[in-house]
């Protein structure tokens, strides 16, 4: 097969065939396909698209492209849940022992950060003692035992798609809704759950910033799951302020036992049981989100959620006293707080340049491989649409240099609008839920 033949198809607006996506596939995979006709093809395919069965065709095949996870020893509807990304996204650790707790498995597989703040995975290594790197046989040993693991992704999962990621990020071709698609859902199915929950982040501090965007991502892979044999729920939810209050690694894990304690409401609860919620309903545990919630409320209510992190926590070697005394996790020495310049109302956040302070105080990655600082970051001391005074605080800053503490309180101080009227609405926390029976 001639793979410019390949190149010139898609560049005139052609369909590839399977034979042609999987030479694609196989050739990046094993290395016999050169970068430049790679970069080629992604640019015709960011340009001119790939139709509903070319996104399956290509999701599956990079699936296939590496080890794929076999979870039937674990009994029961195994759940998945993934997240496009957004500022103080806390939501996994908190819905993953909360779904466990009610007998419905939660087998995930997280990657590292790269921006705003760390990975699910930075966030679990941030507790002492906690293991990530964990083998697939004892992960199927967690899995079968308490019902939850989570867990870094193995090298030889999806290996296409780690080379294409690379490739589309250097090339200019990161914005293809088809690339992003099949780069989510090759993860999921390959590591082997049978439903997946995906949180489509919408707004100034997510990737799809309109819901226009968000809608057309949601829609081909919820439409993929039913053409691969998954049942797939998405929640386009909103990302125009931090979703929690507290921003950075040590800091999530704090809030989300907050949470998980029943001692925080608001955005991140509201989400954490969505999403949640239609995990259950796919597992068939529930029959509406309305139940779903009720349930997992209870579980917060009875402890058995907090309980469940607990075992978590235990079984992966983490240190369990974190979750009574909080000294326990890194929390950077210098601290600052923010204050605001002015009276008024906060009428609007840049999340994504909140994102940015995050970074600046070391509890984000400027580059891939940049060790963080985990006791780092920021907690928000105020939402959108409150009313605000001179001098009052509108952040605390931790960091491990009084000049990271400043550069970090430069860009939230533009990030946050203060305005001398309330604005007459929000953007909703909850856009849109596309289920494939809808």
């Amino acid at each position: 097969m001639n793979f410019v033949d390949i190149i010139i198809k898609k560049r005139d607006g052609g369909k590839l065939d399977a034979e042609e996506i999987n030479y694609f596939v196989a050739g990046v995979t094993d290395g016999s396909l050169p970068d430049y006709q790679i970069s080629a093809l992604l640019m015709a395919i960011l340009l001119k698209g790939m139709d509903e069965e070319e996104t399956a065709q290509l999701t599956m095949g990079m699936a296939v492209s590496g080890n794929t996870i076999d979870l039937s020893s674990v009994e029961g509807f195994k759940v998945d849940k993934h997240s496009t990304g957004g500022v103080a996204d806390t939501t996994t650790l908190i819905l993953a022992p909360l779904v466990a707790s009610v007998g419905v498995p939660v087998v995930k597989m997280s990657g590292r950060g790269l921006g705003f703040s760390g990975g699910t995975i930075d966030k679990l290594e941030s507790i002492p003692g906690f293991r990530v790197d964990v083998l697939e046989e004892q992960a199927l040993a967690f899995a079968r035992k308490s019902g939850i693991v989570v867990m870094s992704q193995t090298d030889d999962l999806t290996p296409a798609d780690k080379k294409l990621y690379a490739m589309r990020d250097v090339t200019g071709t990161v914005d293809s809704i088809p690339l992003i698609a099949a780069s989510i859902m090759s993860k999921k199915i390959a590591a082997g759950a049978d439903g997946i929950v995906l949180d489509v982040k919408c707004g100034s501090g997510a990737f799809m910033k309109d819901l226009e965007s968000a809608e057309s991502l949601a829609e081909i892979m919820v439409s993929m799951g039913r053409r691969v044999g998954r049942k797939v729920t998405a929640v386009i939810s909103g990302m125009d302020q931090p979703l929690g209050m507290y921003i950075g690694n040590s800091l999530e894990v704090m809030e989300a036992i907050e949470v998980l304690k029943g001692n925080v409401e608001g955005d991140l609860l509201e989400v954490s049981l969505t999403l949640g919620a239609n995990m259950l309903l796919l597992a068939g545990r529930v029959q509406t989100e309305t139940e779903g919630k009720e349930l997992l409320m209870e579980q917060i209510r009875n402890g058995k959620g907090l309980e469940k992190f607990r075992e978590m926590i235990a079984q992966q070697g983490g240190d369990v006293n974190i979750i009574d005394n909080y000294d326990l996790l890194p929390l950077s020495p210098v601290k600052m707080e923010v204050k605001a310049d002015r009276d008024g109302y906060i009428t609007k956040m840049d999340t994504a340049m909140i994102g940015r302070a995050s970074q600046e105080t070391g509890a984000g990655r400027m580059f891939k491989g940049q060790p963080l600082d985990f006791g780092a970051g920021i907690i928000m001391k105020k939402r959108t649409g409150g009313a605000i005074a001179t001098g009052e605080t509108l952040a605390i800053v931790y960091s491990e240099s009084k000049e990271k503490c400043d550069s970090a309180a430069v860009f939230l101080k533009k990030a946050i609008t203060i305005a001398e009227k309330p604005a007459t609405e929000q953007p909703p926390l909850i856009w849109k839920i596309i289920r494939q029976e809808d």
